[in-house]
């Protein structure tokens, strides 16, 4: 039991918006404190080459439910390991290895801003990304020009709501449901820990049962792929992530509802560190839903909502102070051309194109 370990986090937001609301009613009154986020992890190690190790979280974020919910837990199985790789299996609820931010993406000290560039780390379709219940596999590579790290998975991931409602589906009797899903990732990491560079794909499916008879049975089928670079010196940081996100749905009675399009998102983020324990940022983040419609023009024309719905732009600057390795405060600003990535329910339709968001957050680790 001495390697018995208990953490934990808890992050507060206040958020004030000019216009369209994000997370409770923002652009009301003095803003919305609806976003608060509270995990607790425990980790245990029976043996030398087994870990075990779970964390349960609680967010609110302005749709009234916090109830905590197993955000991963796993056990780890370190197969081999030597001076030169270690080999391991994890079984059960496992983070999905997306991009650079996704697998530590709900900690606030371990991302870069309050809000992780949404063209990449989406909140309007979030538990779909998060985490799979299967089983995930790793390899590390200590070689003289750096770490090569391979992990693969394959489980169900989850689905909540929030997918439900981002495809237009959440007045209808049925949900989705996970199916037999794939991801991996590639990473490099130079031996100075300057460069680190990242690929990574999924093959995720999920099926909607219990329908009416207007939509039947359908499936979802989503297949990202994300080009991820980072440069590192002493005092400043370069980010971008790249991404193609082929998303298809398919086999619905109503045909409507059977679609297939390629979006496209990246950004760009620069962080400088200054005073030991200071933090700004500036980032620019594009997304686009369907890379043959980038204005969102024929989709106004054929479904008569906004174009900009399909878009967005997304300027930010923040800055972030951390006077002990426990405790941060952050405040960021973004002026935002589009609504593409605003959660479908965060807001009566018709939302402004343009709407600028101010973000405060404390943030306690223990």
């Amino acid at each position: 039991m001495d390697t018995f370990q208990v953490h934990g986090f808890l992050s507060q937001a206040w958020l004030i918006s000019d216009d369209n609301d994000l997370f409770g009613p923002s652009s009301q009154g003095g803003g919305s404190f609806d976003y608060t986020e509270l995990g607790l992890n425990l980790s245990l190690r029976p043996r030398r080459d087994v870990l075990v190790s779970a964390q349960w979280l609680s967010r609110r974020t302005g749709d009234g439910d916090a109830s905590p919910v197993l955000d991963h837990g796993v056990v780890d199985y370190q197969a081999f390991s030597s001076r030169d790789r270690r080999l391991g299996i994890q079984l059960g609820r496992f983070k999905n290895p997306f991009g650079f931010y996704n697998q530590t993406r709900d900690v606030a000290f371990t991302r870069p801003s309050i809000l992780l560039p949404q063209s990449i780390y989406f909140e309007r379709t979030r538990s779909l990304a998060l985490a799979a219940d299967g089983v995930s596999l790793y390899d590390e590579e200590y070689l003289d020009a750096g770490t090569l790290r391979f992990q693969a998975g394959v489980g169900q991931p989850q689905t909540g709501n929030d997918l439900d409602a981002t495809l237009g589906l959440a007045d209808w009797p049925g949900s989705f449901d996970g199916r037999t899903s794939y991801i991996g990732q590639v990473l490099f990491e130079d031996d100075g820990g300057h460069w680190v560079t990242a690929l990574s794909a999924a093959d995720v499916r999920a099926g909607y049962e219990h329908g009416t008879a207007a939509l039947d049975d359908g499936r979802f089928h989503f297949q990202p792929w994300i080009v991820s670079v980072q440069y590192n010196d002493a005092l400043w940081s370069l980010t971008a992530e790249y991404a193609l996100r082929r998303i298809a749905l398919d086999g619905f009675a109503n045909p409507a509802y059977n679609t297939s399009q390629v979006g496209e998102s990246w950004y760009v983020q620069y962080t400088r560190r200054f005073a030991d324990d200071w933090q700004w940022l500036l980032r620019y983040d594009s997304l686009v839903s369907d890379r043959n419609d980038r204005d969102g023009s024929a989709f106004a024309a054929a479904r008569g909502g906004p174009a900009y719905a399909r878009y967005a732009r997304d300027t930010t600057g923040g800055l972030r102070w951390q006077p002990t390795p426990r405790f941060m405060l952050a405040a960021e600003w973004h002026h935002i051309e589009g609504t593409a990535w605003l959660p479908a329910t965060a807001t009566s339709p018709p939302p402004a194109k343009y709407w600028n968001l101010l973000l405060f957050q404390a943030s306690l680790r223990f």
